[in-house]
């Protein structure tokens, strides 16, 4: 029969000791169950260089990322006019990283269409300096300018393969356009000659009126 003050005496009590070995041999368990799953689950010491999959088509680039036990996803396109459609331009993680099994690796490709590129606000807004700087930004191609009656220098359309553009219509990428420009001589020449018309044509009124008389 145990005494209480014996049961509190962990010099003579026994149980407490066989409990708090248990309870050591438990908590050792535990931890060293949990490291081993965390190394399985995380494939501890296992890792796979990513391969330089830049330049090669989607499909050579899903193939070498299979072989590495990766996978790649398209997130973005871009457009190279130099590059052939569905060529990987960049990766994420870079070539030569180390990640583990089953990493999916980002991929942004070269877009197989052309993309259409919105004509900004210039016409009938800017003189032929500025529109000719903002066009030649946004990569588009300009012609030997069409020449208009109107002010010297001045932007009053522009032209797609001979066809008006409005401002907000859509183009394909470095199109080749033609600005048409105002230009003061045309202006003049026009107001001159329309001008003589009026002044023959009052002129062989009067002359048709007198003959009545």
């Amino acid at each position: 029969m145990i005494k209480l003050k014996d049961f509190f005496s962990f010099k003579h009590n026994r149980f407490f000791w066989l409990n708090l070995i248990g309870m050591v041999i438990v908590v050792i368990g535990c931890i060293g169950g949990t490291l081993f799953w965390l190394d399985a689950y995380t494939h501890h010491g296992q890792s796979y260089v990513v391969p330089d999959i830049k330049h090669k088509s989607l499909e050579q680039a899903q193939l070498l990322l299979q072989n590495q036990q990766m996978q790649g996803i398209v997130v973005d396109s871009t457009f190279v006019k130099e590059l052939s459609p569905g060529i990987v331009l960049e990766q994420k993680p870079e070539a030569g990283m180390r990640v583990k099994e089953g990493r999916t690796v980002y991929l942004t490709i070269n877009t197989r269409e052309v993309p259409r590129v919105r004509i900004p606000d210039i016409i009938d807004n800017s003189s032929v300096r500025q529109a000719a700087a903002k066009l030649k930004a946004m990569k588009f191609k300009l012609t030997e300018p069409e020449l208009v009656p109107g002010e010297q220098d001045w932007v009053y359309g522009i032209k797609y393969r001979g066809r008006k553009l409005k401002s907000g219509d859509r183009v394909p990428f470095e199109a080749l356009l033609t600005l048409c420009i105002g230009n003061t001589h045309l202006r003049d020449s026009l107001t001159t000659d329309s001008l003589n018309f009026q002044l023959n044509r009052e002129e062989s009124e009067a002359q048709v009126d007198e003959s009545w008389f």
